[in-house]
């Protein structure tokens, strides 16, 4: 498939239409979506709609965005009028939302085209795409293994070329885990660069939409469409989109690029080595690498595991049976919310609710909500020692390649360990993205990870463009 960049210019130009790569996309949709299920939801005729549109504004010599005629996948937590939204949960099953979200308007203004909502870990509550109540999306490059989550099908929609670029949400790593998994780049912005208004809340102080592409310049692309103040969230942070693709370019020279112990320990093999070869790619480039211990970054996956189910339980009390979604009759209210609850949300769903119900229950939340709230701060200061020291950081974006369907199902912890080096940047509220970098065990993608701090994005896309380089992708 081509790039986003360049079917939006030959969209502009006049040289392709809107209508014929939503075509090409729909057939490649029709083609693998069956096998892979990607998409919970594919909306033909307001994808069509929109590719009209787009065309449209271009026949009356005018441009139609910088995303014009572009098919995109937007993940199932974020609404659209008066499209399905499910978030892979029974509960939500049929809804329609009213309004769409700020991202959603935005990518229609840049001339976008959504082609359908993607499948997700249930309420974006998981790390391979396991979760979802109406069954798993596959790993396009070996259906036997899982896509990684929560944002799997999003990942999967640009790895099997069903779309060039897709949005999806990064509480704990739903972002670049599956990207790392599915070998394509993903993005998790500073926390509030982009509008939640309008994303079905999981944990309201981590929760960020962010993009998925197979280049560095279509994700830049996407990130400056969807970044922005938006008054409809509150913390929306209160500048403009920042520009990322005119420094794309930039390269690394006189950069100082930490690689930090804690986010490559306990790794894979063949994933140090991908990180080891990526430093040395970045070296060659011109920058100078150090390497760093923050031991704090240790305690990322406790604390994570009591604050995101806390704020789970909060922002789930909502799905009651009452105003909307799934309903079970009940001699009374009580008896009707208990029952809508057991049917409508999944065990993955369940446990985290519990946890969190627990953890901020009277005489237990501040030995643990209160606690984690301190290793939060704790680790919030030690990034900022670092980048006072360094101006980027490196490490794993996973301990391993996708692994096997039903590996980790049996073992809660074992799967929320596959997210142990992205956690961390969530926690603090700060920017990542996950750049696919060689090849591992059965010859599948292995992601390495740039950090940096607040509103570093413009360095994250330079750095990250060297690496694309590096590997081989031109």
């Amino acid at each position: 498939m081509k790039s986003a960049a360049q079917i939006a210019g030959e969209v502009n130009s006049g040289a392709t239409s809107a209508v014929a790569e939503l075509t090409r996309s729909l057939e490649a949709v029709r083609a693998r979506n069956d096998e892979l299920h990607v998409f919970l939801f594919v909306d033909e005729e307001g994808a069509l709609a929109a590719a009209r549109r787009v065309d449209d504004v271009v026949a009356r010599g005018g441009s139609a965005g910088p995303l014009a005629g572009v098919p995109i996948a937007i993940k199932d937590n974020m609404c659209q009028r008066g499209v399905p939204t499910t978030c892979a949960s029974k509960i939500l099953q049929g809804w329609r939302p009213p309004y769409s979200a700020t991202v959603v308007e935005k990518l229609l203004a840049a001339g976008a085209v959504p082609v359908g909502k993607t499948n997700l870990d249930e309420f974006a509550m998981g790390s391979s795409t396991e979760n979802s109540a109406f069954g798993p999306t596959r790993n396009p490059l070996d259906t036997s293994r899982v896509p990684g989550g929560s944002s799997g099908g999003s990942a999967a929609a640009v790895a099997a070329d069903m779309t060039p670029i897709a949005i999806g949400s990064d509480t704990g790593g739903s972002i670049r885990q599956p990207a790392a998994l599915c070998g394509v780049i993903g993005v998790k912005p500073t926390y509030g660069l982009v509008s939640r208004y309008g994303l079905v809340a999981f944990a309201s102080s981590l929760d960020q939409i962010g993009p998925f592409a197979k280049t560095v310049t279509d994700a830049a692309t996407l990130l400056e469409v969807l970044a922005g103040h938006d008054p409809l969230d509150s913390t929306s942070l209160p500048e403009p989109s920042p520009s990322l693709v005119a420094h794309v370019g930039d390269g690394v020279a006189g950069q100082r690029v930490g690689v930090v112990r804690e986010l490559i320990e306990g790794a894979d093999e063949e994933v140090l080595e991908a990180v080891a070869r990526a430093r040395e790619a970045l070296e060659k480039a011109g920058a100078t690498t150090v390497e760093l211990s923050i031991p704090e970054l240790r305690l990322g996956l406790s604390a994570y595991y009591l604050i995101a189910p806390a704020e789970a339980s909060s922002n789930l009390a909502r799905y009651d049976g009452v105003r909307y979604g799934l309903r079970v009759d009940g001699d009374d209210v009580a008896a009707m919310n208990e029952a809508t609850r057991t049917a409508g949300f999944g065990a993955e769903v369940k446990r985290r609710i519990m946890l969190g119900t627990y953890a901020l229950s009277a005489g237990y939340y501040d030995a643990y909500y209160g606690q984690a709230l301190k290793v939060r701060t704790q680790m919030i200061g030690a990034f900022a020692r670092a980048y006072r020291e360094v101006d980027l950081l490196l490490g794993a974006t996973t301990p391993t390649v996708a692994f096997a369907f039903g590996a980790k199902t049996a073992n809660p912890l074992s799967m929320y360990l596959s997210d142990v080096f992205t956690i961390p940047t969530n926690l603090a509220g700060e920017a990542a993205i996950s750049v696919p970098f060689g090849t591992g065990e059965g010859g599948l993608p292995v992601g390495v990870q740039l950090l940096g701090p607040g509103r570093s994005e413009a360095r994250l896309f330079a750095a990250a463009r060297v690496l694309e380089i590096a590997d081989g992708r031109p």
